[in-house]
């Protein structure tokens, strides 16, 4: 069972979007929800895609003075590069890794996406090795399937 209740997090979306919350406030309950799931959520990032650029437009967690990452750099870049979600166990093995802070072990990237089009990503940075595991990807990718819609 993954630590993230997902379902709780898309139906709060849900609700908002109903209330007419507009993007930046859904993006930033989002990354609230997200973070308040505890361990291993220490950092959550959303960057939104402007051209070849991601511009981070809400956070909880840590502040990272990287607000802007171009596209092929680092893990969040890469993502959008490659079309792929990323699940870095241990960021100390990437050689192009951009770090928010010295205490990250890993690194979970999701994109926000419709159909082919990446709109943009949910990056969570942990202090804990690989906690990642398969239902708690899955369990992100379903609150970035929601952004998608709703935003």
């Amino acid at each position: 069972m993954p630590v993230l209740d997902s379902d709780r997090i898309v139906a709060a979306l849900r609700g908002a979007f109903a209330r007419e919350a507009g993007r930046e406030s859904l993006l930033r309950l989002a990354a609230e929800k997200i973070r308040a799931a505890g361990p291993p959520y220490t950092s959550v990032y959303l960057y939104m895609l402007h051209g070849d650029e991601l511009v981070l437009e809400a956070s909880a967690g840590r502040e990272t003075e990287h607000t802007r990452i171009p596209v092929g750099q680092g893990v969040c870049g890469t993502a959008v590069a490659t079309g792929r979600d990323q699940n870095v166990g241990d960021v100390r093995s990437i050689t192009n890794y951009i770090a928010c802070n010295a205490w990250t072990r890993s690194e979970l990237v999701v994109l926000i996406r419709r159909g082919d089009l990446v709109m943009g990503q949910i990056d969570i940075d942990s202090d804990v090795p690989d906690p990642f595991t398969h239902e708690e990807e899955a369990a992100v990718k379903r609150v970035a399937d929601a952004l998608a819609i709703l935003l």
